[in-house]
């Protein structure tokens, strides 16, 4: 490696520094910028005149100040450790640094990823002499009671294990040695480091035909999400963007969970890191913390490394999609992301295209997008990983023709539009059932441990979405001409698309027994509500007026449905029975 270059501050635009003396620097090398050490990425090369963008303040900059180039591009350290920490942007340790340095950083602070002197007991999984090439597992390290760490065989690595041994390690220590068939010995360690610019490597790609369950009733039934699928949720301020985001986080059934709060307020990231260690993962009993990482880069801190946070948070989950897990990342919200984009491409002096933002806006989207998906993984023993990203979007005003929104809707699979006039009638989540969609639906049935009861779920679900639908267009003529005009099948119809969304769509996030509501749960309250539907049909066939029908007691049981605690889910069943009794009841006295 060639000596470290060193140039000098020529010029400070905001976030973007321009350095001169720079000659051979690369694009998307690290740099170290003034007398403060501050973080920074070269962006742009021209001549020797390097543009920077600065992770940091760059307040008190002047020109003249050292600009030394660290000859690698922004790396994040993968290794144990990663699960139960809070990073910033560009992944320093935010628990640690307020362990050193209490509330407020000093800018130009440094430390690293990864705790140097933890050690880790490493078990290994392969012999020595063994055959081992990229991705390669060679041990595991339990990291927490949920996760096992697998330590895999770095890119550029191959060759014989010549010295692999069982023991406790920090993430410096050699475990194993390889080497290859020139001779040279490669030092294996428990950390490993990733540009995290670059999309790791996978050996397929699948089809992702598996749906991640939520346990929230309007995305699972109508608009799931598949492992290793893409979706957006743009809305207006106060529709519940974030709570959507919280929700999937404590809830999606994903084995790793990485959270990135890149722009949005500090009091919302705040409620994450006081909620995550209090709350129980649904399946092991155990805390959310231990399966979940937190990438923290709010609207109060420096605006070029919030650019810099997702590609960060996107290398993190990879590697643990590597190992062979099922990854969900969420990012809140990518409309911060894009807003720094533009900030740094102003500064920059680039040609703005629609409403300011670069160029290359949707290309940068999409790159990030299509590192999700189900793949097998590189290497032995042969696993599978997927890695499912949900990012919401804050265009202004709920604008959905918002250059974000639409560069966005370009490459996700699922579209969960959120809506101000349904936040704003308290229905919760406030995800319109009209312009919402997903491409994973047909892969819903899967799901279901019982196939037949999966192939009668979808059938359901198509009815009840054709109710909803019928209710948009009734609604039109009701306003017109009043209620008491419409046919009786017609009256039902509306209140049957009431029941589906007040008893179905709408669900409490904070009440211990709406929060989650399993599939099986979900095909029984849909099904209860379809049976009362076509029960009522006959019924009013039969004579019964409408007015009788909606007075019947059992629409309270019906109402109270989504209140009954999973492993009470034959009263549910039960429901059914009783609105048969009583539809005939109401039959034998219109004949009578």
């Amino acid at each position: 490696m060639s000596e470290t270059k060193k140039g000098k501050i020529s010029k400070v635009a905001g976030p973007v520094v321009v350095a001169e003396g720079m000659a051979g620097s690369r694009m998307y090398d690290v740099v170290r910028v003034g007398e403060l050490n501050l973080i920074g990425e070269i962006v742009e090369l021209d001549g020797d005149l390097a543009s920077i963008q600065v992770y940091e303040e760059t307040t008190g900059l002047g020109p003249g100040e050292p600009v030394v180039d660290t000859e690698a591009p922004l790396s994040v350290e993968l290794g144990p450790g990663l699960i139960e920490s809070i990073y910033d942007g560009i992944q320093r340790p935010l628990d640690s640094l307020v362990k050193k340095e209490g509330a407020f950083m000093s800018r130009g602070s440094a430390m690293p990823a990864l705790a140097r002197e933890k050690k880790w007991h490493f078990k290994p999984t392969v012999q020595k002499g063994a055959d081992v090439t990229p991705g390669d597992v060679i041990g595991e390290v339990e990291e927490t009671i949920l996760v096992k760490h697998r330590i895999m065989i770095p890119q550029g690595v191959r060759g014989k294990v010549q010295e692999i041994k069982e023991g406790d390690f920090t993430v410096e220590q050699t475990a194993a040695i390889v080497a290859d068939e020139a001779g040279k010995r490669y030092e294996i360690k428990l950390m490993q480091k990733w540009p995290v610019r670059n999309a790791r490597s996978v050996r397929r790609r699948l089809v992702p035909n598996k749906v991640l369950i939520t346990g929230q009733r309007v995305i699972d039934a109508f608009f799931p999400l598949a492992k290793g699928g893409t979706a957006c949720v743009p809305g207006p301020f106060g529709s519940g963007k974030t709570v959507v985001q919280h929700q999937l986080a404590k809830w999606i059934d994903a084995q790793i969970v990485v959270y990135i709060g890149c722009g949005e307020r500090g009091n919302e990231m705040t409620d994450v890191l006081i909620e995550f260690p209090q709350l129980k993962d649904p399946r092991s009993g155990e805390p959310l913390m231990k399966r979940s990482v937190l990438i923290a880069n709010t609207s109060n801190m420096p605006v070029a490394a919030r650019e810099a946070s997702v590609y960060t948070g996107i290398t993190i989950a990879e590697y643990f999609r590597d190992m062979g897990y099922t990854v969900a990342l969420m990012a809140d919200s990518t409309s911060r992301w894009a807003e720094a984009m533009r900030e740094i491409s102003t500064r920059l002096e680039e040609m703005p295209a629609e409403e300011g933002y670069p160029a290359y806006l949707g290309a940068r989207i999409a790159s990030f997008y299509e590192r999700a998906g189900r793949a097998e993984c590189l290497g032995k023993p042969d696993r599978e990983g997927a890695l499912a990203i949900i990012g919401a979007v804050s265009p202004p005003g709920g604008d959905l023709s918002d250059s974000v929104v639409q560069a966005t809707l370009h490459v996700v699979k699922v579209f969960w539009s959120l809506q101000g006039r349904l936040a704003y009638a308290r229905h919760f989540p406030a995800i319109d059932w009209l312009t919402s969609y997903s491409f994973y639906k047909q892969y819903l049935k899967e799901g279901f441990e019982d196939k037949e009861q999966g192939a009668e779920m979808e059938g359901l679900t198509v009815e009840a979405m054709g109710l909803l639908e019928e209710e948009a267009k009734l609604l039109e003529i009701v306003r017109l001409v009043g209620a008491e005009a419409i046919s009786p099948r017609d009256r039902l119809a509306l209140e049957t698309s009431r029941s589906i969304r007040e008893d179905f769509l709408h669900q409490n996030a904070y009440h211990e027994v709406d929060t989650f509501t399993s599939l099986n749960k979900q095909y029984e309250m849909l099904k209860t509500i379809l049976h009362f539907h076509n029960e009522a049909l006959s019924a009013i066939g039969t004579g019964v007026e409408t007015a009788q029908i909606f007075k019947l007691p059992i629409r309270e049981d019906i109402g109270r449905a989504k209140y009954v605690p999973e492993e009470e889910i034959d009263k549910i069943r039960k429901i059914r029975g009783t609105i048969s009794k009583q539809m005939k009841g109401l039959q034998a006295s219109a004949v009578a």
